[in-house]
C-alpha cells in the first residue's frame, strides 16, 4: 500500500469479507423487510437518505437518533434472520446498528460524527448490501467506492461526506460498535485497495472563482437553493480544503447582501464539522 493509501486507511478501510451466499441472504432481506425508513438528520443531506434500526435502545425500529446505549434487537431485526445470525456472529459489542438507503443523485453534506457522544473508543462498520459504483464517499480528498462483499470501517470523526448519482437505491448495513477484544481482532488487518480509492483534484482559486460567479448569477435569478447545492457538491469533484464549501456559501450570500443567511451557514460549517470557533 502506497504511503496516501496507508494514510488514508486510517479514515476508510476493507476488513474481513463476507461469505457470498450468506451476503445475499442479508441483500434478500434488507429489501423485503417492512421497514419503517425516517429520513433523520436533514440538515446533513440533500434529501434522499433514509435509516432504520435494527438494534437500539428502545427496541423500536423508528427510533434512529443514535446515541450511547445498550443495544437490543428491534421488532425489525427479529424478522431477519440472515442479518441476525451476522451479526451474532461477529460477536461484537453494538451501540447501534442501522440499515442506511440512499437514493439516487442524493447526498449527505461535508460532516463529522461522534462529537455529541461521550469520549468513549468505538467504530463504524459498514457492509454494502446493494450498490453500485457512481457511489462514493470522499474523506482526505478521496473518493472511495465501497464495494460488495467486505466489512469497511470508517472513523467518521474525520470530514466526509456521500455521493450516489444512478439508482436504484444503495443500501448499507451500518453498526457502531464499542472497542473490544472482538472488535480488535475483527480490525487486526485493515486494507484499502488503489481500485477502490481515487484521488480528487484541486481546484485552484481560478476554478472556485469561476463557481462562485455563476452560483451568483443563479442566486441573483432567484435560484437560491440550487446555487447552494451547486457549491456544496463541489466537495465531491475537487479536493478542498475542510469546510470550503460552506465558505463559499457564506461568500456567496455576503456577495448579494443577505448577511443572515451567511451567518447562518457559518453556523452551518461549525455544526456539521463540530467546530468549537
Amino acid at each position: 500500500m502506497n504511503t496516501t493509501l496507508t494514510a488514508l486507511a486510517g479514515q476508510i478501510a476493507q476488513l474481513d469479507a463476507v461469505d457470498s451466499a450468506q451476503l445475499e441472504r442479508m441483500r434478500h432481506e434488507a429489501l423485503t423487510a417492512p421497514a419503517p425508513w425516517r429520513a433523520e438528520y436533514s440538515a446533513y443531506q440533500s434529501g434522499g437518505w433514509w435509516t432504520t434500526s435494527l438494534m437500539n435502545a428502545s427496541g423500536d425500529a423508528a427510533d434512529v437518533t443514535i446515541g450511547d446505549c445498550s443495544a437490543r434487537p428491534t421488532d425489525l431485526l427479529a424478522q431477519m434472520p440472515a442479518t441476525t445470525a451476522f451479526l451474532a456472529g461477529l460477536g461484537l459489542n453494538y451501540m447501534w446498528v442501522r440499515l442506511a438507503r440512499l437514493e439516487g443523485n442524493a447526498f449527505l453534506w461535508e460532516h463529522r460524527d461522534y462529537d455529541e457522544l461521550d469520549q468513549v473508543e468505538r467504530h463504524r462498520l459498514h457492509v454494502p448490501l446493494h450498490t453500485n459504483s457512481s457511489a462514493f464517499l470522499v474523506t482526505g480528498g478521496t473518493k472511495v467506492h465501497m464495494a460488495g462483499g467486505r466489512i469497511w470501517r470508517l472513523t467518521p470523526t474525520y470530514p466526509h461526506g456521500v455521493c450516489y448519482l444512478l439508482g436504484p437505491d444503495r443500501i448499507h448495513l451500518i453498526a457502531d460498535v464499542y472497542a473490544d477484544d472482538a472488535y480488535r481482532r475483527l480490525a487486526r488487518r485493515p486494507v484499502l485497495h488503489p481500485t477502490v480509492a481515487q484521488p480528487l483534484p484541486t481546484a485552484d482559486e481560478t476554478v472556485l472563482a469561476e463557481r462562485l460567479g455563476t452560483a451568483r448569477s443563479m442566486a441573483t435569478l432567484g435560484y437560491i437553493d440550487a446555487a447552494e447545492r451547486m457549491l456544496l457538491r463541489l466537495f465531491y469533484t475537487y479536493a478542498l480544503p475542510e469546510g470550503a464549501a460552506y465558505d463559499l456559501i457564506a461568500e456567496l450570500h455576503t456577495s448579494v447582501g443577505d448577511m443572515e443567511a451567511a451567518g447562518r451557514w457559518r453556523t452551518a460549517k461549525r455544526r456539521l464539522l463540530a467546530l468549537t470557533a
